[in-house]
């Protein structure tokens, strides 16, 4: 699958799903992980209405990767910024 279809075809909550399945997590122990790790108050509830609205922040989802052991990697797309 292309870089390009990918991005178009991939949101918040798919991609939340898929990083959750590949690690057999369920949403209910990802908001208890994230509780014990960010000091804040998350349930499953919570995470369920962030993911659907796609409301999660920066911070959060970056938090979800590290739980599950991934990375977010950002590439600047070279034509936009002139090069």
């Amino acid at each position: 699958m292309s870089s390009e279809l990918y991005n178009d075809i991939m949101n918040v909550r798919e991609e939340v799903k898929m990083l959750l399945g590949s690690k057999c997590m369920t949403i209910t122990e990802l908001a208890k992980k994230m509780t014990e790790l960010s000091g804040k108050k998350y349930s499953q509830s919570l995470i369920s209405h962030k993911i659907a609205n796609e409301s999660l922040r920066y911070t959060e989802m970056k938090l979800i990767c590290k739980i599950l052991g991934y990375r977010i990697y950002i590439d600047f797309d070279e034509i936009r910024l002139g090069r």
